[in-house]
């Protein structure tokens, strides 16, 4: 990791009306860095989550990024255009349903394809042999890949889904409950692939999670947030091994309840 950070977020505040989804959150990501945000249901997660992949538009403060050729822009300020390329190219997003980051309709191989063409490949053999070494890489059989995702499981939906966003070497992914909903083998499963892609590939990662297993096995700083604030925020073993705050004791404590 490098001290000029990749993502920078300063500020940022959204309401929904008269509600609030988060207050003056601040914080850095740099790149190859893991940083989980948990808290309860309505605690503002998603919120902040949306708001750093620039899917929600903030009611006060920004969001930074530092694109390919080391600038730190705003993104508010990017073109359509620029925000486009952004979320084909350097940036990927792992829906906890898999349905919605997927083709349903589109064969497996041609979710990966699709990607690459989307910043230009043109070669039909080309493509589809980056879309079987990929498919490969996420552990779903070759002959599969003709295959569309409504006959697949929920786990190999899951890992289809990353194929799809990594096949352009993104430097910045965002992931919402990547594994919420699936089995715990299947958690597992996933888990140990995310996390060794993450190594290969040095990615940058914002995982929401409401599991402090995932963000202990993913993550290496994690925020904790509360009533759309964050409450506490640090390295993961030291927050979740020694918190500070009575409401994050009582995430911990209901893990090693349950």
């Amino acid at each position: 990791m490098t001290d000029a950070p990749l993502l920078l977020a300063e500020g940022l505040t959204k309401y929904y009306g008269a509600r609030l989804g988060c207050a003056d959150v601040d914080l850095t990501l740099h790149a190859g860095e893991v940083l989980a945000i948990v808290g309860e249901s309505g605690s503002g997660k998603s919120t902040l989550l949306g708001l750093l992949s620039t899917a929600l538009d903030p009611s006060a403060g920004r969001v930074s990024y530092r694109m390919r050729d080391g600038i730190l822009r705003d993104l508010a300020a990017l073109s359509e255009a620029e925000r486009r390329l952004l979320l084909r190219t350097d940036w990927g997003f792992v829906h906890q349903n898999a349905a919605d980051g997927l083709r349903m309709a589109v064969s497996a191989g041609g979710n990966v394809g699709e990607r690459l063409m989307a910043v230009g490949a043109r070669n039909y053999g080309a493509i589809r042999a980056e879309a079987a070494d990929w498919l490969g890489r996420v552990e779903i059989a070759a002959d599969r890949m003709d295959d569309d995702p409504r006959t697949f499981s929920g786990g190999m939906r899951q890992r289809l889904q990353i194929a799809r966003n990594l096949v352009t070497r993104p430097r910045l992914v965002f992931m919402d409950e990547p594994t919420g909903g699936l089995d715990v083998s299947v958690q597992a499963r996933l888990l140990d692939l995310i996390r060794s892609l993450v190594a290969t590939y040095g990615l940058a990662v914002v995982i929401v999670t409401h599991d402090l297993a995932v963000a202990r096995l993913l993550s290496h700083r994690i925020m904790v947030m509360k009533a759309g604030r964050v409450i506490e925020h640090g390295l993961t073993d030291q927050v979740l091994d020694d918190p500070r705050e009575p409401y994050t004791q009582l995430l911990v404590a209901s893990v090693l309840a349950a």
